[in-house]
């Protein structure tokens, strides 16, 4: 696709500024250039078939504003169709629940959850109810409930948690597939991003057939800090938000990122995947902080790879799936749409105020606009 000229780009900013529905458009609409590989028809992680993401927001009154997320790799029943997953850990200073099984046994059984740090508990107990509750499953004595956490309680009431488990399972039976939401809704209600609101935010890409075809879909929550640069500009630095200058935000928070792949990944390679978030990450300016709890959930929906539950024993097991050689590609794209992602969480989000009538500005979009089409254009 042809990068637009510094005259359209200009005038569609002048147009979008003015028109009431600027913060529904996103950046790479506006010109904002995100490295070299195709997305996906919605540039969304339900790119990537059969994934499923249900978001639920709350806001209540002045003090409450915080939300969940849920991500189905697919529609039937997990905990009897497994799929192979991984966890990275960019640093663990965070609370996510499931983290030992997925890595021991290197498959996911259940929805991933993500929602505010203190309802990680009633995220676990939606999960359980949900899983325990779906036919086949009426012997299920265990589930591995998958739930991540960002700290939504500068703007949001966290000590009262407010999420119910019945909440969570509402919002695991509303996913579907299509557009995804982004901004202040599900688990990115109340939360800050370089100093900025912050939120949820996703995207994709889809490799060429000759570098295999497969779909790579993030989609993140984010609630962390660090020099913030979109398109390789120093916006933190412009802005004078940055670690050391914004005494109040300064750059501690955390991130969940989810990578999914219909490519035939197992978990040693799908590791190698989510390590590659991280390199998303950090493009955006992102260091991840001592205080930061930044995780990549990454599993592959190809069916090929689903693992049932039961298994006769001895039975042995056959997959096909990529070699190392074949990683490389895909590598990229994760890098590439966990940038986009991020920076579409923060054009999405919109000023928000919340607990003790504390106020987090919206990201101030025309003045980076406009210093990316000075920079590309």
């Amino acid at each position: 696709m042809k990068s637009p000229s510094a005259l359209s780009l200009l005038i569609t900013l002048l147009f979008l500024t003015m028109h009431p529905s600027f913060s529904q458009t996103r950046p790479r609409d506006l010109g904002v250039p995100f490295g070299i590989l195709p997305i996906g028809p919605l540039n969304s992680i339900t790119d990537v078939p059969g994934v499923k993401v249900g978001q639920l927001t709350k806001i209540e009154g002045q003090d409450i504003r915080t939300g969940v997320t849920a991500i189905l790799p697919h529609g039937d029943n997990l905990f009897q169709q497994k799929v192979p997953a991984a966890i990275f850990v960019g640093n663990g200073f965070g609370k996510l629940a499931g983290v030992t099984q997925v890595q021991e046994l290197g498959n996911l059984e259940s929805p991933i959850i993500l929602t505010n740090t203190l309802s990680v508990a009633a995220g676990i107990e939606g999960v359980v109810r949900y899983s325990l509750s779906q036919p086949g499953n009426e012997f299920v004595q265990s589930v591995n409930a998958v739930v991540g956490e960002t700290n939504d309680g500068y703007l949001n009431d966290i000590r009262s948690m407010h999420i119910s488990p019945e909440e969570v399972v509402q919002t695991i039976q509303s996913a579907k597939t299509g557009q995804v939401e982004e901004g202040n809704v599900g688990a990115g209600t109340g939360t800050v991003c370089f100093g900025w609101k912050g939120g949820i935010g996703t995207a994709s890409r889809r490799l060429p057939e000759s570098l295999g075809g497969h779909t790579v879909g993030i989609l993140v929550q984010t609630n962390f800090g660090g020099n913030l640069q979109i398109a390789g500009v120093p916006v933190g630095e412009k802005l004078g938000k940055y670690p050391f200058k914004d005494a109040l935000e300064k750059s501690d928070g955390s991130c969940m990122i989810v990578v999914a792949t219909d490519a035939p990944v197992l978990e040693r390679n799908l590791e190698r995947m989510a390590q590659r978030a991280m390199m998303g990450l950090a493009k955006t300016g992102g260091i991840a902080s001592n205080g930061s709890g930044d995780y990549v959930i990454a599993f592959s929906t190809h069916e090929g790879l689903r693992i049932p539950h039961s298994i006769p024993s001895q039975q042995l097991q056959k997959a096909e799936f990529l070699g190392n050689e074949d990683m490389t590609a895909l590598f990229m794209a994760v890098i590439e749409a966990t940038e986009e992602a991020i920076i579409n969480s923060l054009f999405a989000a919109e000023t928000m105020v919340g607990k003790e009538n504390r106020k987090i500005e919206a990201l101030p979009r025309e003045k980076v606009l406009e210093w990316v089409k000075k920079s590309h254009y």
